[in-house]
This record gives C-alpha cells, sequence and structure tokens, in this order.
C-alpha cells in the first residue's frame, strides 16, 4: 500500500482533489479571480478556434465583445494574487466587484449583438458590410476592404449564436465575481 509520502512523489506534487477544496475553501476569494481568468481565457480560446480553425470571420461587434475578456485574464490573474494576502482582501473584494461590472458589459455587448442579428434593432454602421467611399472605381476595388455583417449569425448551436452564448458566459462570470465581492468572508 503506498503511504502519503509516496503518493505526493508518485504524483510529483500534484494537488489531490482533498486538497484543492481545502485551498478554495481557504481562500474563495483567490480561487474565484481564477476561475474568471481562465474561463475568460478559454473563451478567447474558443473565439480564435472558430476564426482561425474553422474560418468563421468576426464582425466588427465579435471583436468588440472580446475585449471584456482581454481584461478578465490579467485582471483576474492579478486579483488573485492579491486576494492570496489576507489583509489586502479588502481590495480584492473591490476588485471582484470591478470585474463583475468588465463582465456585465460584455453581456452587455452580448445582448447588443443578438438583437442585431435577430433583428430586434440597428447594428451600428460599421457592420454593414463593405466599405467604400465615392471616387475612382479601379483604385476602390484596390482599397475596399469587406467587413463581415453584424446582422448575420454564421453559427448557431440550439437556437444560439455565439453573440447569445457570449451573453451566458459573461454573465456567468460577472455573478461569479460578484458573488465572491459580496460574500460574507468566512471566520475562522
Amino acid at each position: 500500500m503506498i503511504g502519503q509520502p509516496q503518493r505526493a512523489a508518485l504524483f510529483g506534487g500534484m494537488a489531490t482533489a482533498a486538497t484543492l477544496s481545502e485551498r478554495i475553501r481557504a481562500n474563495p476569494l483567490s480561487a474565484a479571480a481564477l476561475a474568471v481568468a481562465l474561463a475568460a481565457a478559454l473563451t478567447l480560446a474558443g473565439a480564435w478556434f472558430f476564426e482561425l480553425v474553422i474560418g468563421l470571420e468576426p464582425c466588427p461587434l465579435c471583436l468588440d465583445q472580446r475585449v471584456p475578456y482581454y481584461i478578465a485574464v490579467p485582471l483576474g490573474l492579478a486579483l488573485a494574487r492579491l486576494a492570496s494576502a489576507p489583509a489586502r482582501a479588502h481590495y480584492a473584494r473591490i476588485g471582484l466587484a470591478l470585474l463583475g461590472i468588465v463582465m456585465l458589459v460584455g453581456a452587455g455587448y452580448g445582448v447588443y449583438h443578438a438583437g442585431v442579428e435577430w433583428g430586434f434593432w440597428q447594428g451600428p454602421t460599421a457592420c454593414a458590410g463593405t466599405t467604400a467611399t465615392p471616387g475612382d472605381i479601379l483604385s476602390q476595388l484596390k482599397t475596399t476592404t469587406r467587413v463581415v455583417s453584424c446582422s448575420e449569425a454564421p453559427w448557431r448551436f440550439l437556437g444560439l449564436s455565439l453573440a447569445g452564448y457570449n451573453v451566458l458566459i459573461a454573465g456567468a462570470l460577472a455573478a461569479l465575481s460578484f458573488w465572491a465581492a459580496f460574500a460574507q468572508p468566512r471566520s475562522t
């Protein structure tokens, strides 16, 4: 039978489920911040997968929806580090509330974009398709770039577009951030 020291040596010091659970309970602020950072990084990886591997070109609103995630990854990591010191837990809570606001903005972008896709309201003029200015036709052909329309969802799963999934993901990350920021500290 393998004892605890041998098990730690065998698995290279990897944390067991009980140890991980104990760490999360010991510092839920840090765990929440790390969870938001990890989920934001995975969401960005998913967006890049759809863009670079599957070939779905993002529209301007799709690119705008990524900005809160670009903010959430380093901010979540910094807050996890800040929360690791009990004396700075108050600042970590403030930071998690700000992180929640950032993710609410991300969810708002998703609601707006999904509404444009469903035709509930007009999208920005930057999402109209090709952009060209009046003038010489030949020079326009050389310089005109195709802008992907924000009103067309190129992919849907279970009736939701990627903008709809952004609402769910960003909303869940905002809820986690707010829960961690406003939950009562555990007394030890």
